[in-house]
């Protein structure tokens, strides 16, 4: 769960530190306190994109860090992992992101840099959130979908990954039959551009080691003069009088005469000896360096090698990045070449292939769509009984799996039906929200106030099915007043058993059912706006109550309304 939020120069944040518990949190506070740029925070912390526009004026950067404990066995400890991070021995894990004001953003956990995308990916397991634009994208059918696949993740999951595996073996192998059976004039183009890179990778007669061997010849050529030179005077050294040579025949000869009387002095005379025909050794080799030199480098060799290093850096440039990746890419091209040129025995072997992986696509599909119809009216079901405990007791709910005909899907049951790598189903949230009224899709009928009560419904059953720890309500019960925004409160303490959950709300009702409430204002100093955020005991949790109630003026009867909430809340709470 999340346990620490620190922010610095976020928007009209300066500095905020904030430390929270297990349950439910409420944040309350005017329109425009800042209620909802702490959870824009919170949201970066998992992997939103930023923007220049969230760094405060005048602040070089916005910085945003999150503490969170996370248990040993949670499945974020195999992401951490997969993206190359120790997983935290004593399961804390810190992330911190800064936006700067140059639009550039910096992700860390636990101090190691990561991209957005690996923050996002590890944030999807840390944090779930819920907002009004969530709660529109209910009344899409991609995200109804998700939804009904999420609820029965258990036993649709195996099933789902099969059918996907295919689904992406048949789509590619589809999609290749159906490019040689339609661009005849394409691969007439590519065959003749094929075989031109063939042949002339061919002509190169490239070799692996070729350019570095051709680069060291080049260094000695241009170098060579420097080192004719230097090899000269070292042979200088070693024949001059009084060189090398003559020093050393004349100390062996010495030891000679007296190597007779010592053994040890005989020892190193004939040491010295063995080092006397090695130096000669030495100097014949660097006289024959000297004359290789003198004759084997010329102005036509540099000019064959830049030759020959200019034709690589050709290929290179068109091919691949060295001699290796060129002999690579030719290796693929007659791979290419052998497909183009027997076209019609590879589009048999395509057909073949197509026709099994469709028997295979259709036994799995149907299957999926199988489960889904099941789980549909089982979630359907639960779905309604959630709505009645949401004061919506005659609300009928209904999810509607129905298939498209396309001429180019699968053939099912003598039709030909859409297929794509979610299945053949299209699902319709179905809703009706008064008795005798027929059963509308959830986009014709809800309002806002019902679409809030449906989307808290779905996650309080989805609560159960994931092991994400801190889920976070924007706002989520706009329009909703009276004995609604009661079961509201009512449902979302029941789910803060469970889940760590903050919720950002105008309503009394769940700001009494909190067991942490902070509040969030706006303030001025030296004409400079700031965001504050203060936990409140139990003498201002009256006060903001009384204020959510609508009084201007805090009197004793909206004082007394407010404690009744705060009481009545408590009373729920210890029966759950």
């Amino acid at each position: 769960m999340l346990l620490e939020l620190s922010i610095r120069n976020f928007a009209i944040i300066k500095e905020l530190k904030v430390n929270f518990n297990q349950k439910l949190h409420v944040l309350t506070g005017e329109t425009g306190a800042g209620k909802s740029i702490i959870i824009d925070a919170i949201s970066l912390i998992a992997g939103a994109r930023g923007s220049i526009d969230f760094v405060s004026n005048q602040a070089s950067k916005a910085e945003i860090e999150a503490l969170f404990d996370i248990p040993i066995n949670h499945p974020v400890n195999h992401a951490l992992e997969t993206s190359g991070i120790e997983v935290p021995v004593d399961g804390l894990l810190i992330v911190r992101r800064e936006l700067l004001s140059s639009g550039k953003s910096i992700c860390r956990i636990n101090g190691q840099l990561v991209t957005l995308g690996m923050l996002k990916e590890i944030g999807h397991y840390l944090v779930q959130m819920y907002s009004q634009f969530q709660t529109q994208q209910l009344l899409s059918q991609e995200k109804q979908l998700a939804l009904l696949d999420a609820y029965g993740e258990d036993k649709l999951g195996k099933t789902l990954k099969e059918y996907s595996q295919i689904y992406r073996q048949f789509n590619a192998i589809k999609k290749e039959f159906n490019h040689f059976l339609v661009n005849e004039k394409e691969l007439s183009s590519r065959l003749d551009l094929l075989r031109y890179q063939q042949n002339e990778i061919t002509q190169a007669v490239l070799s692996p080691d070729e350019e570095e061997v051709l680069i060291q010849k080049r260094n000695k050529i241009r170098h060579s003069e420097k080192i004719i030179k230097g090899l000269s005077n070292a042979y200088q050294a070693f024949s001059n009088e009084n060189g090398l040579n003559e020093l050393l025949s004349h100390v062996t000869g010495l030891l000679d005469s007296i190597k007779n009387y010592d053994e040890e002095i005989e020892q190193i005379s004939e040491e010295l000896n063995s080092i006397y025909y090695q130096f000669d050794d030495f100097r014949s080799k660097i006289h024959q360096l000297v004359h290789r030199y003198e004759l084997d480098f010329s102005i036509e060799q540099v000019n064959e090698i830049e030759e020959r290093l200019s034709i690589i850096h050709h290929l290179k440039r068109k091919y691949g990045d060295n001699i290796d990746a060129i002999l690579e890419y030719a290796a693929t091209i007659e791979e290419e070449l052998e497909i183009i040129e027997n076209k019609d025995d590879h589009l048999n072997l395509l057909q073949s292939k197509l026709k099994h992986l469709e028997q295979d696509l259709i036994i799995e599909v149907t299957e999926l769509s199988t489960m889904r119809k099941k789980l549909a009216k089982e979630l359907s079901v639960v779905i309604e009984n959630e709505l009645k405990d949401l004061e919506m007791k005659n609300a009928q709910f209904y999810i509607d799996i129905v298939s498209q005909e396309d001429s180019n899907g699968i053939e099912l049951n003598g039709m030909k039906i859409k297929v794509d790598e979610s299945g053949i189903d299209k699902v319709n949230f179905m809703f009706s929200p008064n008795p005798g009224e027929p059963l509308k899709p959830l986009n014709k009928i809800a309002s806002g106030g019902e679409l809030s009560r449906i989307m808290l419904a779905v996650q309080n059953i989805l609560a159960h099915q994931d092991d994400i720890p801190t889920i976070i309500f924007d706002e989520i019960d706009t329009g909703v007043s009276g004995r609604a925004a009661q079961a509201i409160a009512e449902k979302l303490s029941a789910v803060a058993k469970t889940k760590q959950i903050l919720v950002i709300t105008h309503l009394p009702q769940v700001a009494a059912m909190g067991e942490h409430h902070y509040l969030i204002e706006k303030k001025v100093l030296n004409e400079s706006t700031y965001t504050e955020i203060n936990v409140l005991d139990e003498a201002k949790r009256v006060e903001e109550i009384c204020r959510m109630l609508g009084g201007v003026e805090i009197t004793e009867t909206t004082k007394k309304h407010a404690k009744e909430l705060l009481a009545a809340a408590e009373n729920f709470k210890n029966q759950l």
